[in-house]
């Protein structure tokens, strides 16, 4: 623990994922995982959006060792956990520069870069155009 022995209290980390921007905030406890003041069960629903927070812990060993505060807001919930697992990863580096091997060899700090396509003039979408009419 780099971040702890030289007396740095708390490591931060923003991660970003589509339209979701999450401020993480991690510091020396017990595991706790606190997301906009409500703990990652109640906040995150789907088992697969829980897993994706927890990722970069389980990657790197930490799942007991830090609590985690996440304020995360925009996006849907899909997008808010890939922003999150992106702090999280990007402030166990800050916290654990040991960590950052197997973070990064599990692709964990790498920014999903996938935005949403811009609506085009004379189509109903960014693809989508109008319908055909025969008569």
């Amino acid at each position: 623990m780099a971040a702890a022995k030289a007396g740095i209290a708390d490591s931060l980390g923003t991660g970003r994922r589509k339209t979701s921007v999450a401020r993480v905030r991690i510091r020396a406890g017990q595991g706790t995982i606190i997301i906009n003041e409500r703990p990652l069960e109640n906040y995150f629903v789907k088992d697969q959006d829980r897993r994706n927070v927890l990722a970069p812990l389980v990657k790197s060993g930490k799942t007991t060792a830090v609590d985690i505060s996440i304020r995360v807001h925009g996006g849907g919930p899909s997008g808010q956990s890939g922003a999150c697992m992106l702090g999280i990863a990007r402030a166990l580096r800050k916290f654990d520069g040991e960590t950052e091997e197997s973070l990064r060899h599990n692709h964990l700090l790498t920014r999903d870069s996938r935005m949403k396509e811009r609506k085009h003039y004379g189509l109903r979408g960014a693809r989508r155009g109008t319908q055909f009419s025969k008569r």
